[in-house]
């Protein structure tokens, strides 16, 4: 696996309403849909999460282009 160190940040559950808008429990549904980046295990074995900040600045920035091209 590799891993890139561009000054990524990890972005955990209680960074991500400030970020997308949204509360943590429709983040879950969303996650659960398939409309929402899975996050990955901060530590093997443990309960701890997080998303790239990458991921999720990209996924925001295809929801806006999907929604600004008309296809909701």
């Amino acid at each position: 696996m590799s891993v890139k160190t561009t000054n990524t940040r990890v972005f955990r559950m209680k960074d991500l309403p400030k970020i997308t808008g949204l509360q943590p429990s429709t983040i879950y549904e969303h996650i659960a849909a398939g409309k929402f980046p899975k996050p990955f295990k901060l530590t093997p074995g443990g309960r701890a999460v997080g998303w790239f900040d990458t991921t999720i600045y990209d996924h925001l920035a295809a929801q806006a282009d999907h929604t600004n091209h008309g296809n909701s």
